[in-house]
């Protein structure tokens, strides 16, 4: 199958640049452009793209005002955003996992690593640059700042095994990760997470990270005293 991109950047040069690159893969094609996030709203309504590639500072709309949008559209459920953007902040990254992105990375990676962000990002996974560590996840998904309170009965539907699964998935852990440590075949642990993101009405694993701290699953703590529930 292709997936099809939607490239959003003000700078119709990186446009070209992305659009050159993503269209070499046999897997991929570029089937529209934005200069900005209301062109990208609109384009995401009319093409329906597998992947938006978003940047995020943008005149008009940002890139995550845009993100927003297009996540809050239970007709755009299946179109996900990958924020590509040389403002690797901590509140960037934060604000773009509010908004519904499944993945945020810098403009900085080569080109087979955007190849592959877009791929994941597409196979339902959430893809963070190396910028974008575990505490620093829970550190702003968990502050007070939060626009919504936590709902831990959110998390009353899932079995025992899938709030561990979840808990993991929130620790930033792949489905290879967690079937190792877990001594499980990555098909029941992607079994296990497709139905806790089922019951939980989460798009992706990037929501599930946002459940996961919001609801008090697992908590703020430095490097890896997140792991635990």
């Amino acid at each position: 199958m292709t997936l099809r991109v939607l490239l959003v950047d003000d700078q119709a040069l990186l446009r070209g640049a992305f659009s050159t690159l993503l269209n070499s893969s046999d897997d991929i094609t570029v089937v529209g452009e934005a200069g900005d996030g209301t062109q990208a709203v609109a384009l995401t309504r009319e093409l329906r793209p597998d992947v938006i590639v978003m940047d995020i500072q943008m005149p008009g709309m940002d890139g995550l005002t845009a993100t927003a949008e297009i996540c809050a559209d239970p007709d755009l459920r299946a179109c996900r955003v990958l924020i590509l953007t040389t403002y690797e902040t901590d509140e960037y990254i934060a604000q773009a996992l509010r908004a519904g992105a499944s993945g945020f990375i810098g403009k900085g990676i080569d080109a087979q690593d955007l190849l592959n962000a877009v791929r994941t990002i597409a196979d339902g996974d959430t893809l963070l640059s190396p910028t974008a560590t575990r505490s620093l996840v829970a550190r702003f998904l968990a502050t007070p700042a939060q626009t919504q309170p936590p709902q831990s009965g959110q998390l009353a539907a899932l079995t025992p095994r899938e709030r561990e699964m979840v808990a993991l998935v929130a620790t930033g852990m792949s489905n290879l990760e967690i079937a190792d440590r877990m001594y499980l075949s990555p098909f029941t642990v992607r079994a296990h997470v497709q139905r806790a993101m089922t019951k939980l009405q989460a798009r992706d694993r990037a929501q599930l990270v946002v459940i996961a701290y919001q609801t008090g699953l697992v908590s703020a703590a430095p490097e890896r005293g997140a792991e635990q529930a």
